[in-house]
């Protein structure tokens, strides 16, 4: 909002008479009056800003909001909670464990438990596809979905996003529901035992709700 204030320089002397000194006072007066009303107009204008409904439900949602962040591990078996659904085309890299042929096609379903023990305590579970995109066979496109039943959260968090065999691999969240509803963040994946028909992964979530959601 533009406010304009008009302010005038009265030219009248000591010597001025009559009429002169009435345009003056009244110029004055006339200053004097837009100064006072611009004045008040701004204090309003304030009081307005610092106290409107906008303002206190904007500090509500930036106070509520919040983060989370733990690990899980994820357990998965070849032929078991595992199969390679089409297989790929043997690329440059030598077939091994740790790597598929490029195209090929893969589906999992595997529990996620609270520790690297694969008897703890299950509190999730993975399901999800993946496809070998390079021609080492190290790297895939993967989605997933990853269903928690945690102590004070309930429901399920969708990522998508490329992941390496043997390093560690971030995968942006692009979903989720029941408490998870409308989160954002980053789950990253660390292989932790290769060896063996089960492999273990680390499954780190950093998840943030954004300041608009308010939950109740």
């Amino acid at each position: 909002m533009a406010l304009t204030i008009y302010v005038y320089t009265c030219a009248c002397t000591n010597t001025v008479r009559g009429h002169h000194t009435a345009t003056c006072k009244l110029r004055s007066q006339m200053a004097l009056y837009q100064l006072n009303r611009a004045v008040t107009v701004l204090t309003l204008l304030t009081i307005f800003l610092t106290s409107s409904p906008l303002s206190a439900r904007a500090s509500a949602a930036s106070a509520a909001a919040k983060s989370l962040h733990f690990s899980l591990f994820q357990h998965e078996t070849i032929n078991k909670t595992a199969y390679i659904i089409v297989e790929g085309i043997p690329g440059t890299g030598v077939v091994s464990q740790t790597t598929t042929p490029f195209g090929t096609l893969y589906a999992y379903q595997d529990p996620m438990t609270v520790s690297a023990n694969r008897s703890s305590k299950v509190v999730g579970v993975v399901e999800g596809t993946s496809v070998s995109t390079s021609f080492d066979g190290l790297q895939s496109i993967s989605i997933a979905k990853i269903t928690l039943d945690l102590k004070r959260h309930k429901g399920s968090v969708s990522v998508v996003g490329g992941t390496h065999n043997t390093k560690p691999s971030e995968h942006p969240v692009v979903g989720g529901t029941g408490d998870f509803l409308f989160v954002q963040g980053t789950v990253t994946s660390s292989p932790v035992d290769l060896r063996g028909l089960t492999v273990t992964y680390r499954i780190k979530f950093d998840l943030y709700w954004p300041p608009y959601v308010i939950k109740s």
